[in-house]
């Protein structure tokens, strides 16, 4: 029920308290940003990363060079971990409640049997607290550096994490088809499946003109993301956005029992009301 109630954006109630459970901070921390060849080799790491450091891996964000390339052209203060451009970047962070050195001994241990078996081209390991939040940083300025580029048609969706290549490889070959020079700027949160799939507009094309196929590109996002059996709303949920799509791509049993869930803990329909249902 709660977690219900915590994504149904106010459609079912209205939460007026909440218990807190407290976890003490990590001891220790490790973070670091990998070159990567491609999405293939993204979710090889991944599984390497998940298998070796277990539950001390906290984050593994996965991002294109046209995103980090946008940041550092857009974004002031931020800096390069390289001194080259790659096609693919991971940020990895490795989070535990002992020594430093063991955290420290993992994510080394990890990436050179990474290197050796040739799923990262370079790597650049946080030995300060400042080099950690310079990365991160560098990770959070993806979205407001789009703004430089133009105007963005935007897709926050998931797909099952062993899907990601193949979506991002057809996911490109649908943008081109809709807007031939369009940029795509992937980026997200790869341990969870989920995307923001955002797609710049090609240079020196008007914005206004660009952003007028924003329901044709989403559209055919939104099929290539139901083919591959996902979502095509992950952290940011349906909102009023995506209120009709949510109709195209749920089967009438799903909606059948959205509307059933809804006239129950809301019969006289005063919550949120004409938002969703």
């Amino acid at each position: 029920l709660r977690d219900l109630l915590i994504g149904s954006e106010g459609t079912l109630g209205v939460i007026t308290a909440a218990c807190l459970k407290l976890f003490p901070m990590p001891a220790e921390r490790e973070t670091a940003i990998v070159a990567l060849q491609s999405p293939k080799h993204a979710l090889r790491l991944f599984r390497m990363a998940e298998a070796e450091a277990a539950g001390s891996l906290t984050a593994f964000e996965f991002w294109a060079h046209r995103a980090q390339e946008f940041a550092l052209s857009y974004i002031p203060g931020l800096r390069d971990p390289f001194t080259d451009a790659y096609p693919w970047y991971a940020l990895i962070e490795l989070s535990h409640g002992g020594t430093g050195a063991r955290v420290a001994n993992t994510i080394e241990r990890m990436l050179s049997n990474a290197h050796s078996k040739g799923l990262i081209l370079d790597a650049a390991i946080t030995r300060s607290l400042r080099q950690a939040e310079d990365f991160w940083r560098l990770r959070d300025a993806f979205s407001e550096a789009q703004k430089g580029a133009g105007g963005s048609i935007k897709h926050d969706i998931s797909v099952p994490v062993a899907r990601i290549p193949e979506f991002l490889d057809r996911a490109a070959e649908v943008v081109e088809r809709i807007c031939p020079g369009a940029r795509p700027v992937p980026f997200g949160h790869f341990g969870d499946g989920n995307l923001h799939y955002n797609v710049s507009q090609p240079k020196g094309m008007d914005r206004a003109q660009y952003l007028a196929l924003w329901d044709p590109m989403s559209e055919a996002i939104f099929e290539l993301i139901s083919e591959l059996d996902g979502s095509i709303s992950a952290e940011h949920g349906i909102g009023q956005m995506k209120r009709d799509a949510l109709r195209r791509h749920k089967s009438a049993v799903e909606i059948d029992m959205m509307r059933a869930i809804k006239q129950a803990l809301d019969p006289k329909g005063i919550l949120n009301p004409g938002k969703l249902l």
